[in-house]
């Protein structure tokens, strides 16, 4: 059974232009067209696009998921290629995590500083980013 763009949009909830940039970038194959030049997609681009989408949720990028999509098709070693690319996102998924503890920290100080000022100082916040600029950080 053939699907238009817009059912399989609707099926996969991304938008159509979602899946025209998909095509652009090879990471949708290009459907079949009609003799007056419509889509026709089969039912596997709907589970297609929803690998992709949670995919990206799971913070991989476009470039990544279109080497997971091609793990997929070639049933060798894939499952070993996928963990050790699993195992890579979780390291930087951590660093990720680190950096944003970081800034967190950095942000509640500032903010603290902020509710400690008296009315005629200059903001901390501010401050502290005119002065981070200035300090070769």
């Amino acid at each position: 059974m053939a699907l238009t763009i817009g059912a399989v949009a609707a099926a996969a909830e991304v938008n159509v232009q979602t899946i025209r940039y998909y095509e652009r970038r090879g990471i949708l194959l290009a459907p079949r067209r009609t003799a007056s030049g419509y889509r026709q997609y089969a039912a596997d681009a709907v589970s297609r696009l929803r690998f992709i989408k949670h995919a990206q949720e799971l913070g991989f990028s476009l470039k990544e998921i279109q080497e997971l999509l091609a793990l997929r098709v070639r049933h060798g070693a894939s499952c070993d290629a996928v963990e050790r690319r699993t195992r890579e996102k979780i390291m930087l998924v951590e660093q990720r995590i680190r950096d944003l503890q970081r800034m967190k920290r950095t942000l509640q100080t500032l903010a603290a500083a902020c509710a400690a000022r008296r009315p005629t100082d200059d903001c901390p916040i501010l401050e502290a980013l005119e002065d981070h600029g200035d300090s070769g950080h």
